[in-house]
């Protein structure tokens, strides 16, 4: 049988392939591609539809002949100006002839048929009683059958019955032997017992007697000891008594003219003054000038001895009262020294001491913990100097600071160690270490879960038209521009179970997106191009999910094209360390097509096997606890946050706290945009009620009340305000050098407001990295959201352009945009968005100034006037 295609034939019959693809279905051949196979049969299905169609009957003979007859003739006839002109009329003439049947051949035929009928007839008869008699012969097989099984399960349950009647027999006569021996056993053990039960209490009574003298020797030593340490204190006691009642140097009255005399006095009534008695020793101290404290002490300390003295001590002690050199016992020869004058004096030449003595104190290194931000005065506090001092330390090293402005962790260690003090890392005292103790209370049994597989890629690779493939929808065409420029979550229901499935953009500015994508999953999808091959977006999710430390799928997409090479693909891959098995790797390949379906089945059999070897588990009646991969701002619904639940179950109604964010589940919706009550491990929803956008990749987590979850949450957003000031550039001297030394800067003040934070964060990043030397690109503000006036606002204020993506402006933005000459751009693919603000800045560039020789001259002579 010969075979070729519709192609091929049609060039046999010199024909179009498109006439003969017609001809083929109006003969009943079910052909829709040049490229299908024509087979004989088909061949002749064809002639005879077109033998049909053009008269001729099944022998070969024409029934109808067609006669075709033209003629043509002259006539003459006057225009419109009397002229005669010659017309040529052509007349055409068509008759048919039909060939009428003979009655004889009809009747003969019909004959034929009939009794074709009647054969065919007798045939579905005769196969009818013989499926009859085959049914009754197989229901006789059937009773035989089982009247053959219950005879043998009677046999063995008759075998069992005897089988257990001979084992419990034997089972009863070992019980017999066993307790027969288990009695001699008893008899020796009781003997054994009872001798070993004599020696134990020969043992014991010497143990207790030898534990009574240890305890004995114990409270011995005890008491001793005690003894020793009262008398230790006591003398302590009053050698700090007699150290207290001691004569300060500074408080005795010295004469300047005779220094010589005085020193020796001291030195005299030293030795002296030591070896006295505590009564003996307190009278110096009744002009003692330590203090308030301490007058106080020495009057309580003199009125008893001085009750019943005259009323001219009591009114001299009323008068000098707050006079630190004077007091009750102040009397003699020494009366002059209590006045006020003498007073002041004496506190004067008191404070200097001190401060003398501060300043000769040693210096001691401190150990000073350092927290995540401290500002100047805390810091100066904990090292016990003076702000002052530690702000000229800080300008040494080249940092202008005030006292109050945030410090951070490693410019605050550096400046301990510089002014010689040890630096260490201070223990957070962090609120959430207690919530993570209570979120580990609500543990519970561990269920396997379904797998979290990213889809990850170069750019038009066809990640998303492989999983639109998978769920049966069409994402890839409600796509700007074709590309994904958002992280997708989605979950399908396979026979073999459940698999969650993370679609990730392949353009170079959504890093940061893939790289949360390979974070929060369980396996790697690779795609990669069959007729295109390894490309930059390629190795970078090959470094993530390295990264990551997650299996690797690869799925080689695009197979069915004419111009597919998965061999040269697999080198390349192999170069970039991904083996496939029949190279004796670790990572399966399949060969895969969005449009025809080609291996799909076999790709999720190897994600799912992957799955099965992981053995993924995580609780289901516990608290909810997963990573948020997508949030935006709403004008309708507020701020909605993609999540994917990683343990527990989320349930409307929950507490939620998400980074910087709180706030109660007020609706759940998951991926079709339909309501969800819960959602457990595995599975992404949409969630509505919190307090703010929340950023993407935060982790989130269910509280049990909301109060805990604000303070969480405040002390978060506090934390990482401090954290951002303290980083902020400072005005070091070298980078006003450096400013006043590079000239002028332009800069391109921008405004971006964007529908998810995923987008904001790539769009932000990606403008950033376009600062050159001579424009520099300043980001204002980046937020989620809508254009608001406060936006147009703000970009007035700074000369900021806006840029939208994928949001538009409010009517009250637009009215005050008009107004005030405000440029607002708007984008849905990102990168027109890089692309125009590359315009931009190239716009903005200096001229280059160019010498161009148009000619030589030489100068002879010059003439002065």
């Amino acid at each position: 049988m010969s075979l070729n295609t519709v192609a091929e034939f049609a060039s046999e019959l010199k024909k179009s392939p498109e006439d003969l693809l017609e001809q083929l279905q109006a003969a009943g051949v079910a052909k829709t591609s040049k490229n299908d196979p024509l087979t004989d049969n088909d061949k002749q299905q064809l002639l005879a539809h077109l033998k049909t169609t053009s008269g001729v009957s099944e022998g070969g003979e024409r029934k109808k002949i067609t006669l075709t007859k033209r003629s043509t003739s002259e006539i003459k006839q006057a225009d419109a100006t009397g002229k005669a002109r010659t017309i040529q009329v052509e007349v055409r003439k068509k008759r048919t002839f039909i060939q009428r049947e003979d009655p004889t051949e009809v009747a003969a035929r019909a004959a034929q048929a009939a009794q074709a009928e009647q054969e065919n007839k007798e045939l579905a008869r005769r196969e009818e009683q013989a499926r009859q008699q085959a049914a009754s012969i197989a229901v006789q097989e059937a009773e035989l059958a089982q009247e053959r099984a219950e005879r043998e399960e009677r046999e063995r349950k008759e075998r069992e019955a005897e089988e257990r009647a001979r084992a419990y027999a034997q089972a009863e006569t070992a019980k017999l032997r066993q307790a027969k021996e288990a009695k001699k056993e008893a008899a020796a053990e009781a003997a054994a017992a009872a001798a070993e039960r004599v020696k134990a209490q020969e043992e014991a009574r010497q143990q207790a007697e030898q534990e009574a003298q240890q305890r004995a020797q114990e409270e011995a030593e005890r008491a001793k000891d005690l003894e020793d340490r009262r008398r230790k204190a006591l003398a302590e006691a009053e050698a700090i008594r007699a150290m207290m009642a001691a004569p300060k140097k500074v408080l005795v009255a010295k004469k300047p003219e005779k220094p010589e005399e005085t020193k020796k006095a001291a030195a005299a009534t030293a030795p002296a003054t030591a070896a006295k008695k505590a009564p003996t020793a307190a009278k110096p101290a009744e002009g003692a000038a330590g203090g308030r404290k301490e007058s106080k002490e020495v009057k309580s300390s003199k009125l008893s001895s001085s009750w019943a003295g005259d009323d001219s001590a009591k009114k001299k002690e009323i008068k000098t009262r707050g006079d630190s050199s004077g007091g009750v016992g102040n009397r003699g020869n020494n009366w002059r020294a209590g006045g006020n004058k003498g007073g002041r004096r004496g506190n004067d030449r008191h404070d200097r001491h001190e401060q003398q003595q501060a300043q000769q104190q040693e210096f001691r290194s401190l150990e000073i913990s350092v927290p995540e931000t401290i500002t100047v005065a805390e810091l100066a506090h904990k090292m016990a100097v003076k702000a002052s001092e530690l702000i000229k330390v800080l300008m040494k090293m080249g940092q202008m600071v005030t006292i109050n402005q945030p410090l951070d962790q490693d410019t605050a260690m550096i400046v301990v160690e510089e002014m010689g003090h040890t630096a260490k890392i201070a223990a957070l005292d962090d609120p959430e270490a207690f919530s993570e103790e209570d979120a580990a209370q609500y543990t519970g049994e561990l269920i396997s879960r379904a797998p979290v597989v990213t889809v990850m890629g170069h750019v038009d690779h066809g990640k998303t038209s492989l999983l639109d493939y998978i769920r049966r929808t069409k994402v890839a065409s409600g796509e700007a521009g074709g590309i994904t420029q958002h992280i997708g979550a989605y979950h399908v229901e396979t026979p073999r179970g459940i698999v969650t499935f993370l679609d990730t953009p392949g353009h170079e500015a959504f890093t940061a997106m893939r790289a949360r994508g390979a974070k929060s999953t369980d396996i790697v999808i690779l795609v990669c191009a069959a007729d295109d091959g390894v490309m930059p977006q390629t190795k970078e999710a090959i470094k993530h999910a390295k990264a990551a430390g997650v299996p690797i799928v690869v799925a080689l997409t695009k197979a069915d094209k004419p111009d597919a090479s998965p061999e040269k693909v697999k080198q390349e891959l192999v170069a970039e360390q991904v083996v496939p098995e029949e190279y004796g790797g670790d990572s399966p390949f399949v060969a895969v097509s969005s449009k025809t379906g080609m291996g799909i089945d076999e790709l999720l059999e190897h994600v799912l096997l992957q799955a099965e070897v992981l053995e993924l588990k995580a609780p289901a009646d516990a608290a909810a606890k997963g990573l948020v991969i997508e949030a935006q701002l709403d004008k309708g619904r507020g701020p909605v946050a993609t999540v994917l639940v990683q343990s527990g179950t989320l349930k409307v109604g929950d507490i939620v706290l998400a980074g910087q964010t709180y706030g109660r589940v007020r609706a759940m919706l998951d991926e079709d945009g339909k309501t969800a009550k819960q959602a457990g491990p595995s599975i992404p929803v949409e969630i509505q009620g919190l307090s703010d956008v929340p950023q993407a990749g935060d982790e989130f987590m269910v509280m049990a009340d909301e109060r805990r979850a604000r303070e969480l949450a405040t002390y978060r957003a506090g934390k990482f305000r401090n954290t951002k000031l303290a980083k902020q550039q400072a005005a070091k001297l070298e980078n006003m050098f450096s400013e006043m030394t590079s000239g002028d800067v332009q800069t391109l003040p921008l405004i971006i407001k964007a529908d998810m934070q995923g987008s904001q964060e790539a769009l932000s990043t990606s403008l950033l990295k376009l600062s050159t030397e001579e424009i520099k690109v300043q980001i204002v503000y980046s937020g989620v959201g809508g254009i608001s006036e406060s936006d147009v606002n703000l970009a007035l204020a700074s000369m900021a352009i806006i840029l939208g993506f994928n949001v538009r402006a409010d009517a009250q933005a637009r009215k005050t945009a008009e107004g005030n000459d405000v440029d607002i751009r708007y984008y849905n693919i990102i990168y027109d968005a890089v692309e125009e603000v590359k315009a931009a800045m190239s716009g903005m560039l200096a001229p280059e100034q160019r010498e161009e020789i148009i000619g030589l001259a030489e100068i002879r002579t010059v003439f002065v006037a």
